[in-house]
């Protein structure tokens, strides 16, 4: 069944009201991604993570660096 044809008023109609509700969406997208992508707030929402991966990754450079003098210390002896 064919579509009724839309008066040239209704057109124009159609195409405002499709650009306000693409210009609320991109402000909502825009929004979105700011907020993802602050990396301040980010760090201060997950500071205790972020510590306890910090202390985490201290040990292990830490456990690391004396197992390698050990074994130097066993090859020089």
């Amino acid at each position: 069944m064919p579509q009724p044809q839309r008066s040239p008023v209704e057109i124009r109609n159609s195409i405002e009201a499709n650009r306000a509700e693409l210009a609320v969406s991109v402000q909502r997208l825009r929004g979105e991604v700011e907020r993802l992508t602050d990396w301040r707030s980010q760090i201060r929402r997950h500071q205790n993570e972020i510590v306890v991966g910090a202390a985490a990754v201290g040990l292990l450079i830490g456990v690391r660096m004396l197992r390698g003098r050990r074994r130097r210390r066993r090859a020089s002896s």
